[in-house]
């Protein structure tokens, strides 16, 4: 007989799968279910997914919980999304064409049309964000441009969390961190824009409406309920951006507190009370609605080694290979003696903001090896964010520890990396699945297990051990990120040869 335990779901729903876990209230994952997926790129600049396909893997992903867990112990339920992927769906709710994704560069050309119409501090200042193709501003530009008729005849602009919360409520819910990635949605008044939207002609009945976290945003159907084994009627709480509730998953929610996603791409960020803005970083509402995050992202994070083992050390097929690579890297010195790498291999975020940015190795000699190439590249990808939080700080963010989730963090080099980088102890969260912790969070506190964030996070958010940074070291990286910065800018100084 299953205890009287009560549990929440946290549904995360990234690029690759969805997944289902059902926590207890001391952040114990106890149910678990997942389905991928699959991504669509018809050409080098589109990336494309069916909608139909985010709920199908859903219904999959719960179905695995609730087949083990009665619903009637489940007190609620919230959603992580992938950010800044996108579906336009007719008055029927159909999709009109297939949802673009964030990895869509399809309006590479967009980020300077907007420049020269709005103003790039005009949509930093409204949106928090500094331009760059990734948001769905510049989507939606370009369809203004090339399909008006698929903009006009959109009845909802959704993201990946409100399409879901529509498939299972009846009705389209947006929160305040599922809409933020937009480029639309104005992060002081907690609105969608309208001076955005009215240069892109869009009127603001197509998009849904706003919520805070952890608000009730609506109830499980019968409908849905037959499909997903949930009990009708659960409640479902406002959560949103992926990015965000993993901020949340590992307390990142006060001054002091950094987090850091060693995971595809490198994604990084600090609480601030004010909605402080820089190239150095892009601004997000907080997950808790209190104050803002300043996020620091890398899109060739653990891609960059992935892509670096599969064209030059045989592939990943043999695990054993980055336990060799590891250790040949630890016994090297900070430096790598003298090998230098640009990691901007799919473009530079920040700070630079430029899309045509590309990798570089630098220095190379004969007795360079593979465990130079690898220790050398996760040097460049951690200085890169070492120097977007001493920008932080320089701000006067706190900064006094950091917590790392994402496939990386299970490299004990890399850790100790970021501790020696930035000066600060890094601890290992316990959960690697720390969105679908946030939103497991959001819906306990929505569901009034805890009062506020702050004591679900107390409750739920777990660390394993923490590594302490070894303060003699502490002046070699900061030679050695004047030098690896510099790589950047001599590439882009360097005239073209004919």
């Amino acid at each position: 007989m299953q205890s009287e335990e009560r549990y929440v779901i946290g549904i995360d729903s990234s690029t690759q799968s969805v997944k289902a876990i059902a926590w207890s209230k001391d952040g114990q994952p106890c149910f678990e279910g997942r389905a991928p997926h699959t991504l669509i790129s018809p050409d080098a600049y589109r990336a494309e997914q069916d909608p139909v396909e985010w709920w199908s893997a859903a219904i999959t992903a719960l179905k695995a919980v609730t087949d083990n867990l009665d619903p009637a112990r489940i007190d609620g339920i919230a959603i992580s999304n992938q950010r800044e992927t996108m579906a336009l769906l007719d008055d029927q709710r159909r999709p009109l064409e297939p949802a673009t994704v964030w990895l869509d560069r399809r309006a590479r050309e967009m980020p300077s049309l907007l420049d020269g119409e709005l103003g790039a501090d005009v949509l930093h200042r409204i949106s928090g964000k500094p331009v760059d193709v990734i948001p769905c501003v510049y989507r939606l530009r370009w369809m203004r441009a090339h399909q008006p008729e698929l903009l006009d005849k959109a009845a909802h602009i959704l993201s990946v969390h409100d399409y879901l919360t529509m498939r299972l409520s009846g009705a389209p819910q947006a929160t305040w961190t599922s809409a933020d990635p937009f480029g639309i949605f104005d992060i002081v008044s907690k609105t969608w824009s309208k001076k955005i939207l009215d240069h892109l002609m869009i009127d603001e009945a197509k998009l849904p409406p706003l919520n805070p976290p952890a608000s009730r945003i609506g109830s499980i159907l019968q409908e849905a309920a037959a499909e997903t084994g949930l009990r009708p009627g659960t409640p479902i709480f406002a959560a949103g951006g992926d990015g965000h509730c993993a901020a949340l998953g590992v307390g990142a929610i006060e001054p002091g507190t950094v987090y850091l996603n060693l995971g595809t791409a490198v994604v990084g960020g600090v609480w601030s009370a004010t909605p402080e803005l820089s190239g150095h970083w892009r601004t997000l509402v907080s997950p808790t609605g209190d104050g803002y995050v300043l996020e620091s992202v890398q899109r060739g994070g653990a891609f960059f080694v992935n892509w670096l083992l599969d064209n030059f050390a045989g592939g990943r097929a043999d695990a054993a290979v980055f336990q060799r690579l590891e250790a040949d890297a630890m016994r090297l010195p900070v430096g790598s003696d003298g090998l230098l790498v640009c990691p901007y291999l799919m473009g530079c975020m920040d700070p630079y903001w430029d899309e045509n940015a590309r990798a570089s190795f630098t220095g190379f000699g004969p007795d360079h090896g593979m465990g130079h190439l690898y220790r050398a590249s996760l040097e460049a990808i951690t200085l890169e964010f070492a120097r977007s939080l001493q920008q932080m700080k320089a701000k006067g963010l706190a900064a006094a520890r950091i917590f790392v989730i994402g496939g990386g963090a299970s490299s004990l080099l890399w850790r100790k990396m970021v501790s020696d980088a930035t000066g600060l102890p890094v601890h290992r969260s316990l959960s690697n699945e720390a969105s679908a912790l946030g939103a497991g969070m959001s819906a306990a506190v929505g569901a009034g297990w805890y009062r506020n964030f702050h004591e679900a996070k107390t409750a739920m958010a777990r660390t394993a051990e923490a590594l302490a940074p070894d303060s003699a070291a502490y002046e070699d990286w900061l030679a050695l990120s004047e030098r690896q910065a510099q790589v950047y800018i001599n590439n882009r100084e360097r005239p073209p040869t004919s």
